[in-house]
Order: structure tokens, then sequence, then C-alpha cells
């Protein structure tokens, strides 16, 4: 297993998507491992945003890191025009800081409406980094149709010595989904051999679904219209 005091360097990134699943996942581990922001990724096209947390004045797209494990959040929906940007962005950051290995978090749409515990499911575009799959026993995705930001990730790192592994959880694509983050995190903590509570993020379920309930609705309205533009509806996955 990838360890997060490893020589190897690994960037863990995560966005707004299907049932917000990447940006929970990926923002809890953050706050959990306490993680030091050092850096702002700069999307020329977002329009002006700022955050503000505890006080503090917050970028939209910032990155964090401790020992050799680095971390690049967005708390904005990107389009499948701000994508490439932002893509090319982190290929830049990748380079700057000798990235060895990315693992994104997402969310996958299921057709089942209640599920008690969420399946994770991998892509990887290297074969080399399909043993992070089997060592921790995540079935591979096999069929299905990928757009939007997930594609261009795909397109842009399979062309290059980065390996990228994107990590699927199960869940609601219309409302935020907790429980699927739950199981991309207790997943992602697995492939990092880093021990991760969740008590916190369980006690909060009901609570993060209403907090997040406009940035679902941007965010679906964004996925829906990239939908659009495909010929077909993706399959589901399995």
């Amino acid at each position: 297993m990838m360890k997060v005091d490893s020589k190897e360097k690994i960037l863990l990134v995560g966005f707004p998507s299907n049932g917000l699943v990447g940006m929970f996942s990926i923002s809890y581990l953050i706050h959990h491992l306490k993680m030091n922001k050092i850096d702002e990724i700069q999307v020329k096209d977002i329009p002006p945003t700022v955050f503000v947390e505890d006080g503090k004045i917050l970028a939209p797209i910032r990155a964090y890191s401790q020992n050799n494990l680095f971390v690049i959040v967005s708390d904005v929906p990107l389009d499948q025009f701000l994508a490439i940007e932002f893509v090319q962005a982190i290929h830049k950051f990748c380079k700057k800081y000798q990235i060895k290995k990315i693992i994104i978090v997402s969310g996958m749409e299921t057709i089942h409406n209640q599920i008690k515990t969420p399946k994770i499911y991998g892509l990887s575009t290297h074969i080399s980094i399909d043993e992070i799959l089997s060592k921790n026993q995540i079935p591979k995705f096999l069929d299905g149709s990928i757009f939007g930001i997930d594609a261009v990730f795909i397109s842009v790192f399979k062309k290059t010595k980065i390996p990228l592994l994107f990590l699927y959880a199960e869940c609601n694509p219309y409302f935020p989904d907790p429980v699927a983050s739950i199981a991309a995190i207790t997943t992602l903590a697995k492939v990092l051999d880093v021990k991760i509570n969740t008590t916190d993020i369980q006690k909060k379920i009901e609570h993060l679904r209403i907090q997040h309930r406009n940035l679902m609705e941007e965010t679906t309205q964004t996925l829906r219209q990239q939908q659009e533009k495909h010929t077909r509806n993706p399959q589901i996955y399995r």
C-alpha cells in the first residue's frame, strides 16, 4: 500500500460531481490530516468567487500538502470549458511538485435510490497503477461512457508518464450524498494506508445534505449540460 510518508509524491483531487462525493471526501481528508495550504490554482474564466471559513478568505481552488501527500480541491463546479483549463493547471502543478501518481475521487450515478453500502470502482490510465486496485480489492470500472471533466483528465494524463486512478463511489446524483462519501473516504484511507475516523461526518449527514443543497443544484445543472452534448446517456457502471 502507498503511505503518506512515502518517498513517492501522490496527488489527490476532488471537485463537485455526482453526489458531491469528491469534494466531501477530499475536504474531509484535508481537515482530518490537518494539511497545510500551499498554493492556489488559477483558472482565469471562473467567475470571481471567494469563500470564508473560520474567518479566513479562501480561493475556490486550493492546494494542500502533508509530507509527500498533496491535495487539490475545488469548491466550484467546472463545466466542459473550465475543465480543460483546470486539468492543464493541475498538469503544471504535477510538474512543479514532481507528482508521481494522481488519485481522483468522484461519484458514480446508480439506478438504486437507497444504497446502504455504496460500492467503489476503480479506473486507471496506466497498467502500473492497477496493482492498487487488486491489493485493496477494488473492482474495476468495466463498461460505460465518461464525459466532462473526468474525460478531460483521462485524455490528458493517459498521454503522460503520470498514472491517474479514478475511484468512483456509487451515489445519488441529485442530492449531496455523505453516505457515499464515507465509503470513498474509507477506501481512500486503505489505499493510502492511513487511519481516518469518519465519526464526525456520520453525525452530520443530514446537516451536510441541507448545507450543500444549492451547490448540488449548480453541479447537477453543469453535469446535465455536459451530458446533453453527448449522443447517448452514460451506461450504468457495473
